[in-house]
């Protein structure tokens, strides 16, 4: 008897930190870490517990702050799946170990190049554009035309007047000075950053942020990817305008990868299996994101990588020099 009170203690112990759940009903749970906004990341997530009948539960970091925390739980991962931020932190991830490949039979046909990693240790499913969140009402006021090249950032007139994330904690900041460096060379890359830190008012820890401060009239430039542009600011109703670098820009393929060690493999590739396919891809238009499925539609309005000039944005090269050059960056910027 004492034996089986013993036995059955354990199992309401187990049963308690399933949330009372029984084993098999304690699989059909995902444990993920997201770097969408959380207002987004709800659609999607919302959608898939629906559909597949799955709980998820989920914690919003930036990308940055998503592979620093997974870093500190390589030796005990918490969650089965990283979902959304850039290419170049999942790549980042990848070299650190913390990633398991998987290849998504859904998304065989088209992903192709560029679009996943090479041994499918990340996949991607959106693309969106670096590109310039302006307050219309800032520019009539100063009767100033929006920033159309990088160097336009540097006027005088925009002193305390712009604003984006932080390289180390933000995957969008961090395709920024990617792109600075690719466009411009590592040196001249940091020697603009310089010049540009009088007109920054301040830094956030996440990239789409800005967006919503230039909104409010907080600054008058925020520097962000075209679809947080679209769906935080112009379509709230806030007056802002999107401009875009004509010397060209950098960009992401917005990626979902599987967590090595994380407790629920299976069920986190059924999610990114989800997320590949029309209907989840679809559900983007809200976003403004460029969906990677093909049948999928886009938004009206939305920014596709034909509407602007891009640069020969290297997303490997990228990620692999992650650690490097936030690491200059903050002994060049002081931050």
């Amino acid at each position: 008897m004492r034996h089986l009170r013993v036995i059955l203690s354990i199992s309401l112990l187990l049963a308690s930190l399933a949330g009372g759940q029984s084993p098999a009903q304690a699989a059909d749970v995902l444990h993920m870490y997201t770097a969408l906004d959380p207002n987004e990341a709800k659609i999607y997530i919302e959608a898939f517990e629906k559909d597949a009948n799955i709980k998820v539960q989920w914690v919003r970091m930036s990308a940055g702050e998503v592979l620093t925390r997974l870093k500190a739980e390589a030796r005990n991962p918490q969650v089965s799946v990283w979902f959304g931020g850039p290419s170049v932190e999942f790549i980042a991830g990848r070299k650190e170990g913390l990633l398991i490949p998987y290849k998504s039979p859904v998304g065989a046909p088209f992903l192709k190049g560029n679009l996943k990693d090479a041994e499918d240790y990340w996949t991607g499913f959106y693309f969106g554009a670096i590109g310039f969140a302006n307050n219309t009402n800032w520019f009539e006021k100063n009767k100033l035309p929006f920033p159309a090249t990088w160097q336009d950032l540097l006027r005088p007139e925009l002193k305390a007047n712009i604003s984006l994330a932080y390289p180390y904690t933000s995957g969008t900041s961090y395709t920024v000075l990617a792109t600075l460096v690719q466009l411009m060379g590592e040196d001249k890359a940091y020697d603009y950053w310089k010049k540009l830190e009088p007109n920054i008012h301040h830094y956030n820890t996440s990239g789409s942020a800005c967006v919503t401060q230039a909104g409010l009239g907080e600054i008058a430039v925020g520097i962000a990817f075209s679809h947080d542009i679209l769906a935080k600011g112009t379509s709230k109703g806030y007056p802002i305008k999107g401009s875009f670098p004509s010397e060209g820009t950098g960009y992401e393929i917005g990626a979902v990868g599987l967590v090595k060690g994380g407790p629920e493999p299976e069920v986190g590739k059924k999610f990114i299996d989800w997320v590949l396919s029309k209907r989840a891809q679809e559900l983007m238009k809200v976003w403004f994101r460029i969906p990677l499925n093909p049948q999928a539609e886009i938004a009206a309005g939305a920014t596709k990588a034909t509407d602007v000039k891009l640069i020969n944005y290297d997303d490997e090269w990228a990620g692999n020099n992650n650690k490097r050059l936030i690491e200059k960056w903050r002994q060049t910027i002081g931050k």
